[in-house]
């Protein structure tokens, strides 16, 4: 897979404010282009034997292939849950110019500096 390849990061928080400050993180390390932090929805699970029901906010966050462990990684540990649900998920492609701009905000700055973009 060409690192550059579109993936998705689908992952849920418990509110507003930890989503926000993972997209956030994700965004200045390079490792996002974009978070789209979505509507709440109820979540009906079942945690530690129990069938639990609780509210939570769907984010997805939006890389490329060669960034998409390290941004999964970071995710986890910016995550306030122990087992956060966290998925990788690959597009089959995409319009040719948001692919290239998802490439370069995604590129890190040696990268950049040396001209390879």
């Amino acid at each position: 897979m060409d690192a550059n390849n579109p993936v998705l990061i689908y992952a849920t928080f418990p509110d507003a404010e930890s989503a926000k400050a993972a997209a956030s993180a994700l965004l200045g390390a390079r490792l996002i282009a974009c978070a789209n932090v979505l509507a709440p929805m109820t979540s009906v699970y079942r945690w530690d034997g129990n069938v639990e029901t609780g509210e939570e906010l769907p984010v997805i966050f939006k890389t490329v292939a060669g960034r998409a462990d390290a941004a999964m990684v970071a995710i986890a540990e910016a995550h306030p849950y122990d087992t956060p649900a966290i998925l990788k998920l690959r597009p089959e492609g995409g319009h040719p110019p948001f692919l290239k701009w998802l490439a370069e905000e995604t590129e890190t700055e040696a990268a950049i500096n040396e001209g390879t973009l």
